[in-house]
């Protein structure tokens, strides 16, 4: 079936998903994606679901619950999952208090490509429900975003950081601050609405349990496979756009050429061509771009992208669990750089610096980064969203924050009036 509107059917479709307890929205918003299947998956309802912590064996489990089920699942994978795949642990403050792994098999699955619907699972009366939903927005009140660290304590900390890389610990580290708000009153269709009108972007997306949202606004993929390849396509490189058509082409060719961004990226793109050998057949990893540019709303950014044949008897989930967390949001060396990212951030991740995706009957699947995105607990209304950057010996302290307010100025728009 051909979609006449595809903005206002977007807009129903969410306020009907959102009439669930378990619902999961991916959006490209637009975005031509050379490894994309579809330009939105709405997944509704469970038939059955999976929630699990890092210390249950849980990628394990996952693949179990996959082979039981050998449907589509969607689901959550939180940063600190990384506990499930090496020796390491998380001690730092968590007030969302989000599963690691969430996954479930939908009631109900609408896929649009190229404006036409397909009802993958249910039937042709969910459209009929969906035409009569009268999409209904709040007013989003300005909220009391406050900050976990000072930017004193940041440009100290990464000095610290600064100092490991000096030592020979590590030569690259993601570090992220959080920001948040308590007492904070939203209704998060209405906030993910506004997010993504701001700042829409290829990997955007609504997750829902029960009482416990992601609104996502990330432009970045992990990791997907179609057919026998596996794909990722890690960030790192962010610049400022400009109003001004001149100085934004200028900003574009400076970042493109920009000898510490490069550095920062090839580091993680070895990085993830390690990982990616841990499935591939032997000599098949190749990078099929490295320093792309890509333009969305608030930034540019570097994007490299590294493929790989998969090994016949890798199974999909054993695919995702070889290259987990992303490169991009750890560091290399990725272990040493994850015990230090736990030494010295103040906030645990969960799911942030994780994944949301989907996984369909034969074994393909597309995750995201959960970057630039809210998470919010509607129960104990304490909203949350985190930013970080590259650590590098080269890398100015008071540059690194004012990037990680870059980062965070979509969000603190839709949340700030």
């Amino acid at each position: 079936m051909k979609v006449q509107d595809l903005h206002s059917f977007k807009q129903k479709a969410l306020q009907w998903a959102n009439t669930f307890h378990i619902a999961a929205c991916y959006d490209s918003n637009g975005y031509s994606d050379s490894y994309g299947k579809y330009d939105l998956l709405l997944a509704v309802g469970d038939r059955a679901q999976l929630t699990l912590h890092s210390d249950d064996q849980a990628f394990d489990k996952l693949k179990s619950f996959y082979d039981q089920y050998q449907n589509w699942i969607f689901g959550v994978l939180g940063y600190d999952l990384k506990n499930d795949v090496e020796q390491l642990h998380s001690g730092n403050s968590d007030r969302l208090l989000f599963p690691d792994l969430f996954f479930f098999v939908p009631q109900y699955l609408i896929l649009i490509k190229d404006d036409e619907i397909e009802i993958a699972i249910g039937n042709d009366d969910i459209l009929d429900l969906i035409d009569e939903m009268t999409v209904t927005d709040h007013t989003v009140s300005s909220i009391d975003i406050k900050s976990k660290i000072s930017r004193e304590t940041y440009i100290k900390t990464v000095k610290e950081l600064q100092q490991h890389i000096v030592r020979g610990d590590i030569y690259e580290v993601n570090f992220c601050q959080e920001f948040f708000a308590e007492h904070a009153h939203i209704d998060p269709l209405t906030v993910y609405r506004k997010l993504n009108h701001i700042s829409p972007t290829p990997f955007s997306g609504f997750f829902k349990i029960n009482d416990q949202y992601i609104l996502s606004a990330s432009p970045e993929r992990f990791l997907c496979k179609r057919g026998d390849q596996l794909i990722s396509q890690p960030i790192k490189g962010t610049a400022k756009r400009s109003a001004d058509p001149e100085e934004d082409a200028l900003i574009k060719a400076e970042l493109q050429k920009d000898t510490k961004e490069q550095a920062e990226n090839v580091m993680i793109v070895d990085l993830v061509r390690n990982d990616l050998t841990k499935s591939a057949i032997k000599g098949s990893v190749r990078v099929a771009e490295l320093f792309g540019i890509y333009g969305f709303a608030q930034v540019y950014q570097m994007i490299s992208t590294i493929s790989c044949s998969i090994a016949p008897n890798i199974h999909c989930i054993d695919a995702i669990k070889n290259t987990f967390p992303m490169g991009s949001m750890t560091g290399a060396p990725k272990i040493k750089a994850m015990e230090l990212i736990e030494q010295y951030e103040f906030s645990k991740r969960g799911v942030y610096s994780g994944a949301f995706g989907y996984i369909n009957p034969e074994g393909d699947f597309d995750f995201n980064v959960i970057i630039r995105s809210i998470c919010y607990h509607a129960a104990t209304k304490y909203l949350s969203f985190q930013v970080g950057g590259a650590i590098t010996y080269a890398s100015d302290a008071c540059d690194e924050y004012e990037e990680c307010m870059l980062k965070a100025s979509a969000i603190i728009q839709t949340l700030k009036n």
